[in-house]
């Protein structure tokens, strides 16, 4: 079992000081809270490691998408941001660098390889179906995306959140250590299986608009206590137009915008934290792969999980066949991608540790394109994520690197 070696340029998960798993155990510090995760973050070594003061109120503010990477190349639209870049620090992402997996261990202070939130996409062991850990669906027939009239066949994942995702959340802990805790967010993501598991413990306020979340934190914080928010309009833009695109720029302006009024509006002495979950790279066309139409690439694989930059197949649990497979992927991408059976995705760290009951959802072997390729399966994926202009999983730089901004208010 050799462990993969990474090409130039890119970048290993952690789970440590130095990854976004530590920012909500970080907070818990300022607060004066202990906590420990089951990776060993102590909640007090992560303030100091961040550099965090102490405070009664702490929010904190992930923007999807928002790579530190990308930030820094479009700052011209963010003048609060630019005004704080010398300061912002930079940590590293989960891998796959997607929300599903980076939110759940923001959200506990773990990694993917607990929290059982692998990918985009990932395939459930007990039914064989394809999983979407972010809508918590599952195609019960992965061998085609929808029946003819365009109705799904996709239906509620039948494995409740906690039951997959049983590390406790910062959130519970510090909720049990009687501090106020509120996300504020959709409607839609209310109860969700996604917020049950990773974001669980809080009292949800859904607000749709970024002002009127704005508003709902600076409500929660009239008294001592932690609020959360998300904002997944800078992620939504940046995979539809691309984040170098003046789309996505407009929406950092405006989320600069709401991020400099929310700072103004908080009672004095707040630390307000800034984060994302991944960033992002803008797709080649010329540069794609689609399984259904490469025998080479489809020869031995029963189901392909994950997403176009962070690939999970799956070959029916023989080693055997995991290095057949393995073997064929290597052949045709060459030093296109990092190609790892799943021992040694798992023994070099890239999920951090993997729970015994997490182990059979991890791809047989698993793909992590460099460069702008990416690999699809156009059996089951829609059109419009066959479309994406952007997109993010892999180990890049671009994709790995998030920020991490602390200011006073």
């Amino acid at each position: 079992m050799a462990a993969p070696v990474l090409p130039a340029g890119m970048l290993a998960p952690t789970y440590g000081l130095d990854s976004l798993a530590a920012v909500l155990p970080a907070a818990a510090g300022a607060l004066g809270v202990e906590v420990t995760t089951s990776t060993g973050l102590r909640s007090a070594s992560c303030a100091a490691a961040l550099g965090l003061p102490a405070a009664q109120r702490v929010v904190v503010v992930l923007c999807d998408g928002l790579g530190l990477l990308n930030l820094a190349e479009r700052a011209g639209h963010a003048p609060f941001l630019r005004g704080r870049l010398a300061e912002t620090r930079a940590l590293r992402t989960t891998f796959p660098s997607t929300t599903a997996a980076a939110i759940s261990a923001f959200g506990t202070g773990a990694a993917p390889g607990l929290t059982g939130m692998l990918g985009y996409t990932q395939r459930n062991p007990a039914t064989g179906g394809l999983a979407n850990m972010v809508s918590w669906t599952e195609q019960s027939d992965p061998s085609r995306v929808s029946r003819p009239g365009g109705q799904t066949l996709a239906g509620v994942l039948p494995v409740p959140a906690p039951t997959l995702q049983r590390e406790p959340t910062v959130f519970e802990r510090l909720v049990a250590a009687d501090v106020a805790v509120t996300s504020v967010g959709p409607s839609r993501f209310a109860g969700s299986g996604m917020t049950l598991a990773a974001l669980r413990g809080a009292q949800y306020v859904a607000a749709e608009s970024l002002a009127q979340r704005v508003d709902g934190v600076v409500r929660a914080l009239r008294a001592p206590g932690l609020a959360y928010l998300y904002w997944g309009d800078v992620d939504k833009t940046g995979h539809h137009h691309g984040w170098q695109s003046w789309q996505w720029g407009d929406e950092l302006e405006a989320f600069d915008r709401e991020l400099a009024r929310l700072v103004r509006s908080l009672p004095a002495g707040t630390l307000v934290l800034v984060t994302a979950d991944h960033g992002q790279i803008e797709v080649d066309p010329d540069d794609r792969l689609d399984v259904a139409t490469t025998p080479a690439l489809a020869q031995g694989v029963d189901l392909v999980g994950g997403e176009p930059r962070a690939v999970h197949l799956y070959t029916g649990g023989d080693p055997a066949a995991a290095a057949g497979v393995a073997g064929r992927w290597r052949e045709v991408l060459a030093e296109r991608a990092v190609v790892v059976e799943r021992a040694d995705a798992v023994a070099a760290g890239w999920f951090g540790p993997v729970a015994e009951h997490v182990l059979a959802w991890v791809g047989d072997v698993v793909v992590a394109p460099c460069g702008r390729l990416t690999i699809v399966d156009s059996r089951t994926q829609t059109p419009a994520s066959l479309g994406l202009a952007g997109v993010h999983g892999s180990l890049t730089p671009e994709e790995m690197t998030v920020p991490l901004l602390a200011a006073t208010a």
